[in-house]
């Protein structure tokens, strides 16, 4: 049995704080459970395109507000508490924070390793092993 809790990851190498989001890393491709669980903040007023080219990703607001605009579309959806929204045609998207910081749960297949952030396309590495990291995991 896995049993974490947010603070636990706060300020460790899971805790993953970009410009435009903050992703807690709950379960990774290391805890052998077949997928990824996020607890991710996207920051206010910020925009960040995102690809998702080697994995599908369900999103599920739970604080705050903003949009994902899928761009072969050209559609803009309102993302608010209780909205769901599941990437499972790897859509190129532009994901935006709302006026306050939306925070999301966010679960991916294949599983995340735990380091991944969006490359220049929007888009997180299919990593096959876990990365070396100094120091270990807290």
């Amino acid at each position: 049995m896995i049993v974490k809790h947010l603070n636990e990851i706060i300020g460790t190498v899971d805790d993953v704080d970009t410009e435009t989001w903050n992703s807690r890393r709950f379960l990774l491709k290391k805890d052998g459970m077949g997928f990824a669980l996020n607890d991710t903040v996207i920051k206010a007023g910020t925009e960040t395109l995102i690809w998702y080219k080697n994995h599908v990703e369900a999103v599920y607001c739970i604080e705050g507000e903003g949009e994902i605009e899928v761009i072969s579309e050209g559609k803009v959806y309102p993302i608010t508490p209780g909205t769901m929204y599941a990437l499972n045609g790897n859509e190129k998207h532009y994901l935006r924070g709302g006026k306050t910081d939306m925070r999301v749960v966010c679960v991916f297949n294949p599983p995340l390793t735990g380091r991944e952030v969006h490359d220049e396309e929007g888009t997180y590495p299919l990593v096959e092993e876990e990365p070396e990291l100094q120091g270990g995991r807290s």
